[in-house]
């Protein structure tokens, strides 16, 4: 693997932890109790520092271990969660998400950036240096235990200093093997210096009962080296097997062992091999722990990890870094071994393969129509068959859960409810609802701004509120979920509701309506949609200068969606976005007038009924554009009229009920051909804006058919007049 596909695989990462940060951050928010949350966020600014590490990012490197440090003292119990500590470390997040941009574009952090830096180290800092004000000076380090603490050595678990702790008990038969225990102590200050020295003399026995030739001494010494823990109990060789040593590294060199496992290859290690790999732990050292974990004298049953933090060997912190790498790597493994990367731009490529295969796949099939060969026909339908498969295979790679992009509006209810002053909850449903990757990255910005609308136009303030006998909080609601070949995306609010007399009053003042016209409540709503329309008193942050709703409406017509809008006044409003699964391939039903054909969605027909005499009549000279279709006014289009057809059309013509977001609309066609795997691809810039067309495809004879846009169609048959006009006639 190359070094920038590496690094690239770095960014997509460090992004994916960041999003899990603020999330669990968030959550922490409301349960500050949440230990595994608290974990969760430590581990993520952890491996995002360890992995910057391999790349040289110095940058995110001294940033990040500020943030860890204060992110482990609140893991530790030392600093209590609170809501400026989340608001502080979301601000954190952002910056590491930024600093992370900059590695994306190959530049280095400028000097704003910079300025942003100093000031977020200077309020981490804050936590730190307060925890550390406890501390005096009068405080003696480790390595000054006397003698009249005989139990002070055996409960330390680490060296706050900067020296290592030694702590020697010599044997019983040192002098006898002919060993001088002060010989060992002088060839320690060969290789560093000993700064203090503690002689314990309580295994001294009564002068009257001491073997003169037995060694009684211990020593505890603190000792300044730059020798590795390998080197250090080197020196003890000789009496190693006669004597009780432990070695604890200074307290900076515990960091270094961390940051030394967390650089450690992905592989599958042993407790053991990672405390040896990063030198925390000696050979010896582990072989005498396995030792007597394998002896059913000793009854020591313990994990290992327990029994090396119980010998004095290992720091707890140091054996907890090499748990947290162990169950990295075998969530890795698992993750690995479930899901692999690809680049979007491939799968593009893949659909547009696909594609063409269709289109190659309908020519082929009318070829073998023409020939009239049996064999063949079975062999082109076998093959159409597998294609449409591999169709359906190749579009679920595209398709995501909308959850991820639901989850991310936790901040931005977060941090819109504190600005405008009110207490605002999210409720969320129908994450796990699947739609096509494109539409969910187009579908993130018109989402953010009906979100933001809601809580500033639509939720009112908890004074507001409480008097209208409504909950001091407001609720807001995103909800997905499929429904005839589409998803719908809701954003609902239980606040006010749309004011309808206010909004036509602007608009008559804005002259986008006269007074004399007649209009239904739908109608008003969808007047908020206009460009520069507001009903703000004030300009704010967030709205009033009637910039928005415009380019939401846009951005979901050019999805091929629409957007609606129910509002009950004092209630809420729910404004629902309908969207198709895909814009790539679907299943299409092809349609012919005159010399032309045209495909509509499959999902959306629910019937074909061939249109009567008597009603084609009523068509023609009464100008009624609907049927009676069992009880139910079936309004009507037809496409002869609506794309100016040439010529006559035929004896018997059909209808294609279609049905959607619960309404029904039929397509007067001449001929129903069938159904039709439909590659879409986009109209070219001239015919972009044209009413009613989504796209075309090419069919197998090469020539081209127009997709239909039926929301659109809908728009243009002006469903609720042809209604209204049927009911004055019945």
């Amino acid at each position: 693997m190359q070094l920038d596909e590496s690094l690239q695989i770095y960014i997509i990462e460090s992004r994916d932890l960041l999003q899990q940060m603020e999330e669990a951050l968030l959550t922490l928010e409301q349960n500050p109790g949440d230990e595994e949350k608290i974990n969760a966020i430590f581990r993520a600014a952890h491996t995002i520092k360890g992995s910057a590490g391999l790349f040289g990012l110095d940058f995110i490197i001294s940033f990040t271990h500020v943030a860890e440090s204060v992110l482990d003292k609140v893991r530790n119990g030392e600093i209590e969660v609170t809501e400026e500590i989340v608001a502080l470390f979301l601000e954190v997040g952002d910056f590491i998400s930024k600093l992370i941009d900059h590695v994306a574009e190959g530049t280095t952090p400028d000097a704003d950036t910079l300025v942003v830096n100093d000031s977020l180290i200077h309020r981490l800092n804050v936590y730190l240096e307060a925890k550390q004000t406890a501390k005096t000076v009068a405080e003696l380090p480790v390595a000054t235990v006397t003698a009249a603490e005989p139990g002070a050595v055996e409960s330390m678990d680490t060296a706050e200093t900067g020296c290592w702790h030694l702590s020697l008990r010599f044997g019983p038969d040192t002098f006898r093997s002919g060993m001088d225990p002060f010989s060992f102590l002088r060839y320690m200050n060969t290789m560093g210096r000993i700064v203090h020295m503690v002689t314990l003399t309580q295994a001294l026995p009564a002068l009257e009962e001491m073997d003169a030739e037995s060694c009684f001494l211990g020593f505890e010494i603190s000792y300044e080296s730059q020798a590795s823990k390998v080197e250090i109990e080197g020196i003890f060789d000789f009496v190693r097997d006669d004597c009780e040593i432990h070695i604890l590294p200074p307290h900076g060199q515990i960091q270094h062992y961390i940051d030394l496992i967390d650089r450690l290859s992905n592989e599958d290690m042993k407790l053991g091999e990672i405390l040896l790999k990063c030198g925390t732990l000696t050979p010896n050292e582990l072989e005498a722990a396995l030792a007597k974990q394998a002896n059913p004298a000793t009854g020591d049953k313990q994990p290992i990890g327990q029994t090396l933090v119980n010998e004095q060997l290992v720091q707890p912190a140091v054996v907890n870094a090499a748990l947290e790498k162990q169950r990295q790597v075998k969530e890795t493994k698992n993750a690995e071994s479930n899901y692999i990367r690809i680049d979007a731009n491939k799968l593009d490529e893949l659909i547009n393969l696909v594609g063409e295969l269709i289109i190659a796949g309908a020519g082929a099939t009318l070829i073998s129509n023409k020939i009239g060969d049996s064999a063949m026909n079975e062999a082109t339908s076998n093959i159409s068959t597998l294609v449409e498969q591999v169709r359906d295979s190749a579009l679920a790679l595209r398709m995501v859960q909308i959850g991820a992009t639901f989850s991310r509006f936790n901040r931005v209810v977060r941090d819109v409810s504190k600005e405008l002053g009110k207490d605002i909850r999210l409720e969320i449903s129908g994450e796990e609802t699947e739609l096509d990757k494109t539409v969910v990255e187009k579908i993130s910005d018109p989402l953010t701004h009906l979100v933001r609308n809601s809580m500033d136009h639509g939720i009112e303030s908890a004074e507001v509120r409480v008097a209208k006998g409504k909950p001091a909080y407001g609720t807001l609601k995103l909800n997905a979920f499929h429904d005839s070949g589409s998803i719908v995306i809701e954003v609902s609010d239980d606040g006010a509701g749309l004011n309808r007399d206010k909004i036509l009053a602007k608009a008559i003042d804005k002259g986008l309506v006269s007074p004399e016209q007649s209009l239904s409540d739908k109608d008003i709503y969808n007047l908020i949609f206009e460009a520069g329309f507001s009903t703000a008193d004030a300009v704010s942050n967030l709205s009033g200068r009637g910039v928005g709703m415009d380019v939401v409406k846009r951005n979901i017509q050019a999805l091929r969606g629409t957007i609606d809008i129910q509002s009950r006044p004092g209630l809420g409003c729910t404004m629902s976005i309908r969207l198709p699964l895909t814009l790539a391939i679907i299943d299409g039903f092809l349609v012919g007038v005159a010399d032309s054909s045209y495909v509509v969605p499959l999902d959306m027909v629910v019937e074909c009924i061939e249109l009567s005499a008597a009603d084609y009549e009523s068509s023609v000279n009464d100008q009624r554009n609907f049927i009676n279709l069992r009880g139910e006014v079936l309004p009507y289009l037809k496409l002869r009229d609506e794309f100016e057809s040439k010529g006559e059309p035929p004896a018997r013509q059909n209808i294609v009920v279609m049905q959607y977001a619960n309404q029904k609309i039929g397509l007067v066609v001449d001929k129903l051909i069938g159904e039709f795997q439909t590659v879409i691809k986009p109209l070219g810039k001239v015919f972009e804006n044209v009413k009613g067309i989504g796209g075309f495809t090419i069919l197998g004879s090469g020539s081209v058919a127009l997709v239909l846009d039926v929301p659109r169609m809908m728009q243009l048959a002006n469903m609720e007049s042809i209604k209204e006009q049927a009911l004055l006639e019945s």
